[in-house]
């Protein structure tokens, strides 16, 4: 809306629509496609900041000590501004990489390999991955650093997304808020198609009925058509709270589940130190759960 002038609920009802066409009809060409685009855009997006930055190189001091002024001052400490910086971060921090929410566990649990605990690890490396270095040092450094430079009031005339816009037309044109349109739309548009593979997966374990799995793909379209339309702070809202149950219930699946992934965790190190290059699981090793081990 804001780099063309579209209306969003016209807007809303076509990405609706186009949702709809996918998970009802196929979602692996969009899934090829996205994972060639998202990644360019990703990089274009990164470039252009770097190249931002090094046209304002000599305002890069100035920004850094705005930025960690305001960070960790006293006022903003007694004034209960890091704690509110801590709360966001957190709240944040789910989006960027799901650790705790019991999401990710359904992609990782596609991966084919000789024990559960090496996708173990390379799910905890993907934490440190994404948050620290993709997410904080990349993404949203660079975004800090397009805002502060291009001198977009920061009074909340623009919030979201359309503060980014008019910063980056500021600085390079018109075309600055275009490309964040459009580099916004595949980033989100694949994360749409992302999550409603985990519901459709879940799904499909817990019941064959058709009508419950088209049900659900009605209810995806209508969340879709919702968020086009509510404001961004309604949006942001229910997200929080959605987010926050299904991280309650996955810290309580957790409590159950642990004695199992230590086990694991001790069995693929005993292997280790026994010289084995590859651990290998058998579901003999625990005859209690054995017979609910398909995979095995």
């Amino acid at each position: 809306e804001h780099a063309f002038g579209f209306d969003h609920t016209v807007l809303g009802g076509i990405l609706t629509a186009l949702t709809l066409l996918i998970i009802f009809g196929g979602i692996r060409r969009i899934a090829r496609v996205s994972s060639i685009i998202v990644p360019i855009m990703a990089l274009g997006y990164v470039g252009l900041a770097l190249v931002i930055v090094l046209l304002n190189i000599t305002q890069l001091p100035g920004v850094i000590s705005l930025i960690v002024s305001h960070a960790f001052g006293w006022e903003q400490a007694l004034g209960g501004g890091v704690g509110m910086a801590l709360m966001q971060g957190i709240k944040r921090g789910l989006f960027s990489n799901e650790a705790g929410m019991g999401s990710a566990p359904n992609a990782a649990a596609t991966a084919n390999v000789t024990h559960p605990v090496k996708q173990g690890l390379i799910q905890t490396l993907a934490v440190f991955t994404d948050t620290l270095l993709i997410c904080t040092l990349l993404i949203c450094t660079c975004t800090a650093f397009i805002i502060l430079f291009s001198g977009a009031p920061l009074d909340g005339s623009a919030n979201g997304v359309q503060l980014t816009q008019q910063a980056l037309t500021n600085e390079i044109g018109a075309s600055g808020g275009v490309f964040v349109a459009v580099a916004l739309f595949f980033f989100a548009f694949s994360s749409i198609l992302g999550n409603y593979y985990y519901g459709e997966a879940n799904i499909r374990f817990i019941t064959e009925k058709k009508w419950v799995l088209h049900s659900y793909r009605i209810l995806v379209g209508g969340m879709v058509l919702f968020g086009s339309v509510a404001t961004l702070d309604m949006v942001w809202s229910l997200a929080d709270i959605t987010m926050a149950l299904m991280a309650i219930c996955n810290l309580i699946a957790i409590l159950f589940l642990g004695k199992y992934a230590v086990r694991l965790l001790s069995d693929y190190r005993a292997q280790k130190k026994a010289g084995i290059q590859s651990p290998v699981f058998k579901k003999e090793t625990m005859p209690e759960i054995e017979k609910d081990l398909e995979c095995w």
